[in-house]
């Protein structure tokens, strides 16, 4: 069969220099890693590398043990029953806004669906509840730090 004069063949959309700009200004302004967007049939995916700091580096030093006082390595919080991790990339907030008080502190009781921080993603604040009640015991962020998924953020006892 003949092709009609009237059919086109289907061109790519061009390329949105300025969108791919916007979204690497997203990208920094919120301390994702990688964003993706689809709009009008084109997909546009804007990712970059971050460079993790050792996790030795961010624990607190520790003086020596006595003489005749064997000390036990602490148990590593992400083999934790009751840790708490990050559902989403994003910015952690511990309280509701700035200066106010934290959600929770350690040694804080709370119950299954309290709130204990917020995470900040693409502008949006994202209330984290507890997964269960109990005690806080540790929180292993601070307040204003950049998450990924998975992320350790409390353990509750």
């Amino acid at each position: 069969m003949a092709r009609s004069s009237q059919e086109k063949p289907k061109q790519k959309p061009a390329l949105n220099k300025d969108l791919i700009r916007e979204l690497s200004a997203l990208l920094e302004e919120t301390g994702l890693t990688e964003i993706e967007i689809e709009e009008s049939g084109m997909r546009v995916r804007v990712a970059r590398q971050t460079l993790a700091a050792p996790m030795a580096a961010a624990a607190p030093l520790r003086t020596p043990a006595p003489a005749g006082i064997t000390s036990q390595a602490a148990p590593d919080p992400a083999k934790h029953p009751g840790l708490v991790t990050s559902p989403m990339v994003g910015t952690a907030y511990l309280a509701p806004e700035p200066g106010a008080r934290p959600f929770v502190d350690v040694g804080s009781k709370v119950i299954a669906g309290q709130t204990l921080l917020i995470i900040e993603a693409m502008k949006t604040m994202n209330q984290i509840p507890a997964p269960r009640a109990g005690t806080v015991i540790q929180v292993l962020i601070e307040d204003g730090q950049p998450v990924e998924f998975g992320e350790p953020l409390m353990i509750i006892e």
